[in-house]
């Protein structure tokens, strides 16, 4: 189930997606001993963002701020590694846990190493923070990456809110950096949001290799 908007993106990425796309990046990433850093680099960042995108990342900062750097992390673990509805990994979005996956991780890959780009053993290259963090790099094919995986970010968005996670602010944000949602979007929202991600057929081979199964985001991209 994928969206149908194709852009192209040169004419859509203007120079405040960089710094929105790498901030967001370091903020949807684990909370280790570099967030408060990353926090400071984001709120400095705000002010040259248009406002429905500095807007919810600058309440995420808020929050994280007061919260504090242990109390993020705990929350982060019990957000995205116990709630399989806020997977931040978005092939499974349209994907699920099927061989299809796979293939789209690989292509993934494939994309990043055309741009030059090798990801760590630990990291998955569906991540939204290492998404982030390619686009922030590459802004075009990030562009194109991103608004490929606009239902599946949209309805992380959603299920985020519904748990009135602080993340959610974040993924605001990131969707504030993209086109608004087309018709056929909003069709893919409301079908992966009734019938959840695939699930591969009985018999089939696993869906992808080891290196490539979710790994807990504790040990994963920022």
């Amino acid at each position: 189930m994928r969206n149908k908007l194709r852009l192209r993106p040169a004419s859509r990425v203007r120079p405040w997606h960089t710094y929105a796309w790498q901030v967001q990046s370091l903020l949807l990433g684990y909370p280790d001993e570099g967030h408060g850093g990353h926090l400071s680099l984001a709120r400095r960042t705000v002010p040259a963002l248009p406002a429905e995108v500095g807007g919810p990342l600058l309440r995420f900062i808020e929050h994280a701020e007061d919260a504090g750097t242990g109390a993020m992390a705990a929350a982060y673990v019990a957000t995205f590694d116990h709630r399989k509805r806020c997977c931040p990994y978005l092939t499974y979005y349209a994907h699920g846990d099927t061989r299809k996956r796979g293939l789209a991780l690989v292509r993934l890959k494939q994309a990043y190493a055309r741009a030059g780009w090798r990801l760590g053993d630990d990291e998955l290259p569906d991540h939204l923070s290492v998404v982030l963090e390619f686009a922030a790099a590459e802004p075009a094919t990030g562009m194109r990456l991103l608004t490929d995986h606009r239902a599946g970010l949209e309805l992380l968005r959603l299920a985020l809110r519904d748990d009135q996670a602080p993340w959610a602010d974040l993924l605001s944000s990131v969707s504030a950096t993209l086109p608004a949602l087309a018709g056929d979007e909003r069709d893919a929202v409301a079908r992966l949001a009734a019938e959840g991600p695939p699930e591969e057929q009985v018999g089939l081979d696993p869906y992808a290799p080891p290196e490539y199964m979710p790994a807990p985001s504790a040990g994963g991209p920022r």
